[in-house]
């Protein structure tokens, strides 16, 4: 798949990393996190996906 993710996907990561959820770089870890708390497991997925590559630039980026 492409990286290229919608504006849902990107709105809905960024919200949930402003309210402070324990999201770590780990996208099954992310993707328990958010349970069934998305109304689909496709789109939980994807945002799942999501947080964790921003995590993963967020910690390249301090080092």
């Amino acid at each position: 798949m492409g990286k290229i993710k919608s504006k849902l996907i990107k709105r809905t990561a960024k919200a949930l990393l402003e309210k402070g959820f324990g999201f770590t770089d780990s996208f099954e870890n992310n993707k328990k996190i958010l349970g069934n708390t998305m109304p689909s497991k496709k789109i939980r997925n994807q945002v799942a996906g999501y947080i964790a590559r921003l995590k993963k630039q967020e910690k390249l980026k301090q080092v």
